[in-house]
């Protein structure tokens, strides 16, 4: 357990039951189903399946400006940390595009061919109102994906319910020690009961991070937010605009290969809602155009030769449309509904001192998606209460012809020239079914089961990549990949089974879960003879100093575990809340473990509330993770244990500071899923997986009006 020994973290635990502080639970269940959590970033609060409401609780002051380390604390999700503004979400085992994550309700491509602008690289915390998250299995009108949905809604102007104009503000305002960082973000808006309007907008900036291990050289960031959004009401008729712009700037990515120089990225999305009698509409159209440039050399001690020095860039373009209808029927509510999704990609390596080398190794990609789907809800036999649906969507995908320039090697363009000849045109389609049910069991208890069938069509990168390079989608492992035109849609079979029970003064949400994954697409040795170059991809992948290249193939896969939140309230001032989560990741194809999967962790504290503040006193224990995948080379991390300080003070209504101390022990400690450190200019060794912050201090000041 590195330096905190485990009759350390025994004695830690006692004392935490003892002293009984808390962490503040960082959900909220929704009022529409017991499948759907909502995420409140200002208020969050705990509502049991029959909507009984606990007091509202503040969320923590987190040490890092990634949203995705929020959604880390709850149960069944871990944050895969690639860099301070490219993280990612892993929810039971599964990350990436395999989740179904918006912004507003819209989906954002990633510019570039490593994710470094995952979805939820869009939603800057300082920024986020809620995020609303589907519980396990994702409504098949939400859109495809294996695992759970996510949906991050930002700051909006509200309407009221008179007919004069009032103004309102939001202002936050965050800093954080470890990485000498600072935020602020905020709105303000302009409405009545007819219209309403409001300009938002945020700035982040961070310095290198520090840690027990020493300082990360080359991981700053900056960010930069502002947007425009308005909507019209009249009756029961809305229609609504909002307009973005994201601008990144120079951002370290210790893990990859590169850094961000830029991410430029506009969004757009103007949808209408209106009922007719009995039969509501939804309409909405989404727009994405983003700019990403990465290089090797800004953030980090350029490679000695000039050769060597790289700079990518990447574009993106999606468009999406969708049209809804729901209306009352069979006892329930019926919905049926279309929608598109359109996005362009092209991806060009060059040299920025030598005009003659470069690789349009990702060109002129266009994957495009329609679907339909048809989804019932409403009360079945003997109390049950069940969502019903069913979706099938037509996937196309094709690229155009690669290029290399004439300072390339002859080898890269051999490769170049064998993809340009092979079939680089795809077609198929694919079949989601979910069953969600519900049912009150007693006043305190409701049972869930989830039964579904669900898909994900192959990415762009991996299959169409043809260069063996580090672009992994946002693994960040050091390995290269290259992609296989052959590559079948993943479909995953779902069970669930979990119940929720509460009453006044505990609560408890277990869920076991098992996904059996046909075709699931992971990195598996190039050829049969691993380590033997004998093939232009293995000489080219060896010349960019990576002997052993994967290939992204279809394999079987399993993942299965179980994961839970829990409470108990003492008395008026003390109360202890906890989440667990466990996930196993298996292949089904040979005897190995699926890889970069979380290890077991368990997050318990305790709380004292007082009238108008609380403290949390939280432990962090994380198992030795020792179940990895040998075909991808993955390495054990040992098991570790990490205290966090939590407090908030409502200084008045609509003022609330709050303040936190992350790794309040300074405890040298690595997280699993962290990726390793590629850049040759930090304390830390090449190679190394980058450790998590030490002590760190963190304070958010939120004004609402």
């Amino acid at each position: 357990m590195s330096r905190f020994s485990l009759q350390h973290s025994c004695a830690f635990f006692a004392l935490s039951a003892g002293l009984a502080l808390m962490a503040p639970a960082a959900f909220a269940q929704s009022a529409d189903t017991p499948l759907t959590d909502i995420i409140t970033v200002s208020t969050p609060r705990l509502q049991s399946p029959t909507r009984d409401q606990l007091d509202p609780q503040e969320q923590p002051v987190i040490a890092a400006p990634d949203t995705t380390h929020l959604l880390a604390r709850l149960p069944g999700a871990a944050a895969v940390a690639n860099g301070a503004l490219s993280g990612q979400l892993q929810y039971r085992g599964l990350f990436g595009p395999r989740l179904n994550i918006r912004v507003n309700d819209q989906m954002i491509a990633s510019g570039g061919p490593n994710l470094m602008d995952p979805p939820l690289h869009y939603a800057p915390s300082v920024l986020v109102e809620r995020i609303e998250f589907a519980r396990g299995v994702s409504p098949v009108s939400d859109g495809p994906g294996l695992g759970g949905g996510f949906d991050a809604s930002l700051i909006t102007s509200t309407f009221t319910d008179q007919a004069g104009f009032s103004l309102s503000h939001t202002l936050t305002l965050a800093a954080r020690s470890a990485d000498a960082s600072s935020a602020i973000g905020g709105l303000v808006g302009l409405s009545n009961d007819n219209l309403r309007v409001h300009v938002l907008g945020s700035h982040e900036t961070g310095g290198d991070r520090e840690t027990p291990y020493g300082t990360i050289h080359g991981s700053a960031y900056e960010r930069s937010v502002y947007g425009f959004g308005a909507a019209w009401r009249s009756g029961s008729h809305t229609l609504s605009v909002d307009l973005r712009r994201n601008e990144t700037g120079r951002t370290g990515n210790p893990p990859f290969s590169m850094d961000i120089r830029f991410i430029d990225t506009d969004t757009a999305r103007i949808a209408y809602r209106g009922a007719f009698d009995s039969i509501r509409l939804d309409l909405a159209a989404g727009w994405s155009d983003v700019g990403h440039g990465m290089n090797n050399v800004s953030l980090r001690p350029a490679p000695g030769s000039p050769m060597m020095w790289r700079e990518t860039f990447a574009y993106a373009e999606t468009r999406t449309l969708s049209a809804a209808l729901a209306l009352a029927a069979m006892g329930g509510e019926l919905r049926a509904g279309i929608d598109h999704a359109d996005t362009a990609h092209d991806v060009t390596i060059t040299n920025p001192v030598n005009a003659d080398f470069y690789l349009h190794n990702l060109p002129d990609i266009d994957i495009t998606r329609t679907g339909a789907f048809v989804e019932w809800e409403g009360a079945m036999i003997d109390a049950w209460q069940g969502e019903l649906g069913l979706r099938v969507d037509h996937h196309e995908a094709s690229a155009g012809l690669a290029a290399t320039g004439s300072a390339v090697p002859a080898m890269p363009g051999m490769l170049a020239m064998a993809a340009n000849m092979a079939d680089r045109d795809w077609q198929g389609s694919t079949l989601d079914a979910a069953l969600r049910l519900w049912r009150p069991l007693s006043e305190t208890i409701t049972v869930r089961l989830n039964l579904a069938r669900k898909t994900r069509a192959p990415g762009y990168l991996e299959r169409f990549a043809w260069l063996p390079t580090a672009a992994s989608g946002g693994l960040a492992d050091g390995n290269t990949y290259v992609g296989d035109l052959e590559l079948e849609p993943e479909t995953a079979w779902i069970a669930e089974a979990g119940l929720d029970w509460s009453d006044a003064q505990a609560y408890a949400r277990p869920t076991l879960f098992i996904r059996r994954i046909d075709d699931y697409i992971q990195g598996v040795p190039f050829d049969a003879t691993p380590g033997l170059i004998n093939s232009p991809v293995e000489m080219v992948s060896a010349m960019n100093g990576d002997p052993t290249p994967l290939r992204f193939a279809n394999v079987d896969a399993e993942l299965f575990g179980l994961d839970a939140d829990f409470g108990y309230r003492i008395d008026a001032h003390w109360r202890l809340d906890g989440a667990v989560s466990w996930v196993r990741g298996k292949r089904r194809d040979i005897k190995d473990d699926l890889y970069r999967i979380a290890p077991a962790h368990l997050r318990i504290g305790a709380s004292y509330d007082a009238e108008t503040w609380t403290v949390t006193l939280e432990s962090l224990a994380t198992a030795r993770q020792d179940e990895v995948s040998l075909a991808n080379g993955e390495t054990a991390t040992p098991g570790q244990v990490v205290a966090n300080l939590y407090g908030r003070w409502d200084v008045r209504p609509g003022v609330s500071l709050a303040l936190g101390v992350e790794n309040l022990l300074d405890q040298p400690w690595r997280d699993h899923l962290a990726g390793v450190n590629r850049n040759a200019g930090s304390e830390l060794g090449l190679g190394e997986r980058l450790p998590g912050n030490g002590r760190s201090f963190g304070l958010r000041l939120a004004i609402r009006g």
